[in-house]
C-alpha cells in the first residue's frame, strides 16, 4: 500500500473534517474533497467527524450547514440539519442548557449567548447509517404540533405519543394598531390547522407597536442582555401566513398568559426542543379547546380568556 492508498482509508475510516471559528465553515482535507465526488458511503456505515475547534452559538449553523453541504454528497440519503441534529441529541441538550434563566438557577449570568461553546473541540459528530436515518426521518414525518390557547399548552407528539409539552403565552384579547402591518390589529392568537412554513435562525427583534428594531433585552431579574440567537418558527395557519410566529421570550414570567401580539412564546429552552422538531412541513394544530381532561382523567373547565363561550351564546 503507498502514501495515497494510507491516506485514502485512513480519510474513510476516521473522517477528516474540521472547524475553523475564524472562517466559520467547515475546511474539509483537499484529498477528502476528491474522494466525495467518487465515492458514496455504505448505506450501513455510520460516520463520525472530529470537531477540532470550539463551535459558539454564533457560527453554530453555519457550521451545521457546512457538514450537511459536505456530506449530503456522499449518504445514500438526504441528509439534513435536522437529521443531523436528532442523530446526536446531545446537541440539543447543550443548546437547551444555554438557557439564560437556567444558567442563572447554577449561579451563571450570561450577557451574550451567542458566545457560548455549544460544540466543543475534541466532539464527535454521527452522520448515521441508513437504518437509523430512515428511522429518524420517518420519526420526523410523523411528528406534530398542538397548541390549546386556554390552556397555554404547546404539546409535540409523533402519531399518539406525547414527546415534549411546555407551557406558553398566546395573544392579548384586544386590538391594537401596530406599525408592522400598519392597521389595527386582532392580538388574539388564531386558530386553525395548518404547517412550518419557514425558520429564523438569526433573527432581528422589533417592537410591532412601534416598528422600532432592539438589540438588548430586560430581563425578569432586571438584568439588561444582549437578545439571544434562538430560531423562531414561521406559519401558515387556514393557508395564510400571517405574520403568526412560534418563538423565544426573554422573559418568561409572562408564559401562561395572554400577553403577546398574536405570536406564541415559550421559554429560551422550549425553543430549541421544538425547533428540532419541527422541519419546514411540519404538521400544526392551534385549538381552543375550554374543556380538557387532566392527568387523572378528570374533566376542567378552563378560562374563556377571548370570550368565545359568551359570543356563542
Amino acid at each position: 500500500m503507498n502514501k495515497y492508498e494510507l491516506l485514502f482509508s485512513l480519510i474513510i475510516l476516521v473522517g477528516g473534517s474540521f472547524y475553523n471559528a475564524d472562517k466559520s465553515n467547515l475546511i474539509a482535507n483537499s484529498v477528502n474533497n476528491d474522494i466525495s465526488k467518487h465515492i458514496k458511503i455504505n448505506s450501513d456505515t455510520t460516520k463520525l467527524i472530529r470537531v477540532t475547534k470550539n463551535v459558539p452559538i454564533h457560527s453554530y449553523f453555519q457550521f451545521l450547514d457546512s457538514i450537511v453541504t459536505h456530506y449530503d454528497s456522499i449518504t445514500s440519503y438526504p441528509l439534513s440539519e435536522h437529521l443531523l441534529v436528532r442523530a446526536n441529541p446531545w446537541i440539543i441538550d447543550t443548546l437547551k442548557n444555554t438557557d439564560y434563566y437556567l444558567m442563572k438557577a447554577r449561579d451563571s449570568l450570561v450577557y451574550n449567548q451567542k458566545e457560548m461553546i455549544v460544540i466543543r473541540a475534541g466532539s464527535m459528530l454521527e452522520v448515521p447509517a441508513f437504518a437509523k436515518a430512515e428511522k429518524i426521518m420517518s420519526s420526523l414525518e410523523k411528528t406534530y404540533i398542538d397548541v390549546n390557547i386556554p390552556e397555554f399548552k404547546l404539546c409535540i407528539y409523533e402519531d399518539s405519543l406525547l414527546l415534549h409539552q411546555c407551557t406558553v403565552r398566546v395573544g392579548r384579547n384586544e386590538e391594537k394598531y401596530l406599525k408592522v402591518g400598519d392597521r389595527i390589529t386582532d392580538l388574539r392568537t388564531i386558530t386553525g390547522s395548518g404547517s412550518i412554513v419557514g425558520h429564523v435562525k438569526n433573527p432581528d427583534y422589533y417592537n410591532p407597536a412601534n416598528g422600532h428594531q432592539y438589540f438588548s433585552t430586560r430581563r425578569d431579574d432586571n438584568e439588561v442582555t444582549e437578545l439571544p440567537q434562538v430560531p423562531f418558527l414561521e406559519t401558515e395557519v387556514n393557508g395564510l401566513r400571517n405574520g403568526q410566529l412560534i418563538h423565544p421570550t426573554t422573559n418568561p414570567i409572562s408564559l401562561g398568559k395572554a400577553y403577546s401580539n398574536g405570536c406564541i412564546g415559550t421559554s429560551e429552552a422550549d425553543a430549541w426542543i421544538l425547533y428540532y422538531h419541527a422541519p419546514i412541513g411540519t404538521k400544526l394544530i392551534i385549538r381552543y379547546n375550554t374543556t380538557v381532561i387532566d392527568e387523572f382523567g378528570k374533566k376542567l373547565l378552563l378560562e374563556d380568556i377571548y370570550g368565545y363561550r359568551k359570543t356563542k351564546g
